[in-house]
């Protein structure tokens, strides 16, 4: 491997992969720093062992339920034929517009003494309270049928795209040698979409461990919760730190399995029959069963909770609606569109430096700054304000002394540090973005450029950017997106009297006010369809690629 040339746009990578490790490792230095024993012995002998045990079975539950669901929908939507299969194919990816903790209350509503679910049973049945059974959804397997409802369709997209580009012409030689659709399933189509699959329940995974307003609506003590109560109730940093490095442990750990299940086994593809199958027409019940099969996720996922927030805001809704809910309205977009501008721009300075290098040095630089989407907002919001109170503090004396007055906080006081913690946790979306639309640029576009006396800089101002302006909105629009759900590192880093649309939701939602969260909480929602809209319709087109 040659050695990297120091070119600027090298640098700039060099200094952007460093800011994007930064917090992380301000998080796992805080390991080897002794912080107040008395906290530390507290939460140990009180509700540490309650957070590794609840985050082992969110794990479980939430792993085995996302893996069930999604292969199951995308198996039969890939492979079968039934009564509204091309409608399910792209409507299955839209629980990812619902964030968990708006699952959360919204159901808590809808299934609650007083919901409209008991209140019919008791109407029809003449109960009185005390004189049935219900369950409770503020549990543990409440929280892990939350997380199942919204997640599921991680593994769905990746189990489908690999059945699609796997299964065709192995399922072909499987048929011939006398094998039935269940042991070709089992012996040949899932075996090769495992990879598929264990990254899917991996993202999963990692987006249960990063909640926080589920698992605090449903007093499930994790990891984040005691991030947050350390912190805040607590007031020891060192102590959140060092709940943080211990939750950055478990996603690790996840990544590692991740990639170690794989062992030294391969999955090529070693026949050039890759067309999809066309799909086994499911003949009569088993048709039906197959779209109820379908229906049934997509309902809980994404039809009850919209319609349930939709009818709440309409018929109640924020009672503060009007300046304050434009107020939030605005806070929320100039957080998400400042990070996505931004956030484009790095990732399309970091992908042309590493096309320009073409080093491993440069690669892996990009491979750095794409880690921070695997770490939950809480570790990076306390890996980040950390160092940045520091330097904050250094700044205001540095301040003072110059000019003769103290400006406060400068970073932490308004939203430059909670911009910069959005990026480090959502700059690695932009980036796969751009970086898979630049590689189908052929080299000779820049051979040709270069031949007519443009730079560097000018090839890519005048030649990638209009190509890329395609990829270059659909990767601000998920930043955008990613921003507006956020919600622990808004939490732990906001400023004094600063709302968005997410932590009003959970604010609200907090103090049992579940009908006046419903119209932030609808908002995000609604947001949060626009990038599904553009996805749902690539994937209805893939069946008929």
């Amino acid at each position: 491997m040659r050695a990297p040339s120091l070119s600027p746009l090298l640098v700039f990578a060099v200094v952007v992969a460093l800011l994007a490790g930064l917090p992380v490792a301000s998080v796992g230095l805080n390991l080897f720093v002794g912080g107040t024993s008395d906290t530390w012995s507290h939460l140990a002998q009180t509700v540490l062992g309650d957070y590794i045990a609840n985050s082992l079975w969110l794990c479980l539950g939430v792993g085995s339920g996302v893996a069930v669901v999604g292969v199951g929908v995308a198996w039969l939507t890939a492979m079968h034929d039934f009564p509204g299969r091309r409608f399910f194919e792209w409507a299955l990816v839209l629980p990812l517009a619902v964030p968990a903790y708006v699952m959360a209350y919204v159901y808590t509503d809808f299934l609650q003494f007083v919901g409209p679910v008991q209140t019919a049973l008791r109407e029809w049945f003449g109960w009185q309270y005390g004189d049935y059974w219900f369950p409770d959804i503020r549990t543990l397997p409440g929280a892990m049928l939350m997380f199942v409802c919204v997640l599921y369709p991680y593994v769905y997209l990746l189990a489908r795209t690999a059945f699609l580009e796997r299964a065709s012409g192995m399922l072909e030689a499987a048929r011939t040698l006398g094998l039935g659709p269940w042991r070709a399933f089992f012996s040949v189509s899932l075996p090769l979409a495992r990879p598929a699959i264990v990254s899917g329940v991996a993202l999963a995974l990692m987006e249960t461990l990063a909640d926080y307003g589920t698992v605090a609506y449903f007093a499930v003590n994790t990891f984040t919760t005691g991030i947050y109560r350390a912190w805040f109730s607590l007031g020891d940093r060192i102590a959140a730190a060092q709940l943080a490095a211990m939750l950055l442990a478990f996603v690790l750990f996840l990544l590692m399995a991740e990639r170690v299940s794989r062992g030294r086994a391969r999955y090529h593809n070693t026949t050039g029959r890759n067309r999809p199958l066309a799909g086994a027409k499911l003949p009569g019940a088993w048709g039906w069963l197959a779209t109820l099969a379908c229906a049934v996720p997509l309902l809980l996922g994404f039809v009850l909770p919209a319609i349930l927030l939709l009818k709440m805001a309409l018929t109640e809704g924020d009672a503060q609606f009007g300046e304050r809910f434009l107020l939030l309205s605005r806070n929320s977009f100039v957080l998400a569109g400042c990070t996505a501008a931004i956030g484009v721009l790095l990732a399309l300075l970091l992908a042309y430096s590493a096309r320009l290098s073409k080093t491993l040095f440069a690669q892996g630089l990009n491979r750095l700054v794409g880690l921070g989407y695997a770490v939950p907002g809480a570790v990076i919001a306390v890996g980040v304000l950390i160092p940045v109170t520091r330097v904050d503090n250094w700044l205001a004396a540095q301040w003072t002394v110059w000019f003769g007055y103290n400006p406060g906080l400068l970073l932490t006081g308004g939203i430059a540090a909670l911009v910069y913690a959005y990026l480090v946790r959502f700059l690695a979306v932009a980036l796969h973005t751009v970086e898979a639309s630049l590689a189908k640029i052929t080299p000779s576009m820049d051979d040709a450029a270069r031949s007519l006396g443009l730079g560097q800089g000018a090839t890519l101002r005048r030649v990638h950017a209009p190509i890329l302006r395609g990829s270059l909105l659909t990767a601000g629009l998920l930043v955008f997106v990613d921003v507006m759900k956020e919600l622990p590192a808004t939490l732990v880093m906001r400023p004094f009297n600063f709302d968005t649309l997410a932590t009003q939701a959970y604010t609200l939602a907090s103090d049992e006010r579940l009908a006046e969260a419903s119209t932030a909480a609808l908002a995000i929602v609604a947001v949060g369809l626009l990038p599904l809209i553009a996805l749902s319709r690539q994937i209805s087109k893939s069946r008929r690629a």
